[in-house]
């Protein structure tokens, strides 16, 4: 494989065009927004330079991988000479299948096309495409230049060769990839996301508050942060939508998001990409937010 396409300019999609432009791949970031292609761009070129100045990487290796990158804004023309398609758009079924109808009618023969989804069935994005066997699921985890692990979903129709190849490229740019089966939610979300529902429960009935919860999981579990904090990490919408396809999915009451959640998403209070959560990030930091509106 030499030439990658990445479909999506958001933090995962950025994320996964540095780590294949860092290891020698040609990239083509694909994004219908000019905007968000430059602000993608700019994010990638400062965590090299923060890379940089922790003598990680040398100023040879930032300039190739900034030089391994493409704007592209058309997707037949982004995908035209890909050995693999990585779709990292919105968490969005209806998205992801048109995307795939375009990817599967655009890309060469023998192109694999790849999701990030960290929910949705590969099988029900491979019947979209005449291609199923060349269908698999790619979930990188963020921030995708730090995280070793990539999920590898296999789909119902994808190929043991397929799949030996993504295990493979995995491997070749630094990750460490686990195959799972093909259902909602796969292994990290079906376990983090009831973590995280749960957790918002607890505030919402008034159990404790935001800061104390985070800080049980935290000095309590080991966890690195708390789950509400990585809630505003993910994004709430993301979130309520992984939460939704978990629930139709599996069909179990246990999955249903709190209305907590439901609300603050409605309201567009998403985490850090709006500014505000269960904490408040406009100022570029993390400050505790005391609101009558987290008790139900």
């Amino acid at each position: 494989m030499e030439n990658i396409a990445v479909i999506g300019a958001g933090t995962m999609g950025n994320g996964i065009a540095h780590v294949f432009a860092q290891n020698g791949y040609k990239v083509n970031l694909i994004d219908i927004s000019t905007e968000a292609l430059d602000k993608a761009f700019k994010t990638i070129e400062k965590n090299l330079d923060r890379m940089l100045s922790k003598e990680k990487i040398t100023t040879e290796t930032k300039e190739k991988t900034l030089s391994n990158l493409h704007k592209i804004t058309n997707l037949k023309e982004g995908v035209s000479d890909a050995d693999l398609v990585v779709e990292a758009a919105t968490e969005n079924m209806d998205i992801k299948l048109s995307i795939f109808k375009q990817m599967d009618q655009f890309a060469p023969a023998n192109c694999i096309l790849s999701t990030n989804t960290s929910s949705i069935s590969i099988t029900k994005i491979a019947a979209v495409t005449k291609r199923a066997d060349k269908v698999i699921g790619m979930h990188f985890m963020n921030p995708v230049p730090v995280m070793k692990l990539v999920e590898v979903i296999k789909g119902y129709s994808t190929s043991n060769e397929t799949l030996q190849t993504i295990m493979e490229l995995s491997k070749i740019i630094g990750k460490v990839p686990v195959e799972v089966n093909d259902f909602p939610g796969f292994v990290a979300n079906k376990i983090l996301m009831p973590m995280i529902n749960e957790a918002i429960i607890t505030l919402h009935e008034g159990v404790a508050g935001v800061e104390e919860i985070d800080t049980v999981m935290k000095l309590g579990m080991a966890h690195p942060m708390g789950p509400l904090q990585l809630a505003d990490f993910i994004g709430l919408d993301v979130c309520l939508a992984i939460l939704k396809v978990l629930q139709d999915g599996f069909g179990n009451p246990k999955y249903a998001p709190c209305p907590l959640l439901v609300n603050m998403v409605t309201a567009g209070k998403l985490g850090v990409k709006s500014g505000e959560g269960f904490y408040n990030w406009s100022h570029g930091t993390k400050e505790l937010i005391v609101s009558d509106n987290f008790k139900a």
